[in-house]
């Protein structure tokens, strides 16, 4: 393997902070992103390719609870249960109504 998605070993990308009593979600999202694994259909093996195939600049710039939404929304348009467009409207409603 020699994607992006694997750094394990790599030099260049320093240490690794943790926080101390670090929580398991800082922000509500991501429990939803979380959730989402279990209840969009997909297995753990999709997710997973899912992830892998996210372009390396996103990969890298994205954290990790924002990897599993990418890939939950590609797995639902791939599947078919939504499309790219209204994924985009039901973010742009999201931001009006936090405005």
């Amino acid at each position: 393997m020699d994607g992006i998605h694997d750094l394990g070993g790599m030099h260049g990308f320093g240490r690794i902070e943790r926080e101390a009593n670090e929580p398991v979600f800082h922000q509500p999202w991501e429990a939803r992103a979380f959730a989402h694994e279990f209840v969009i259909g997909a297995n753990i093996d999709e997710g997973r390719h899912a992830i892998e195939r996210l372009d390396p600049v996103t990969y890298l710039s994205a954290s990790y609870y924002a990897r599993w939404q990418l890939a939950h929304e590609r797995l639902l348009i791939e599947k078919g249960v939504v499309d790219a467009a209204e994924i985009e409207a039901r973010i742009a409603r999201l931001k009006a109504e936090e405005a």
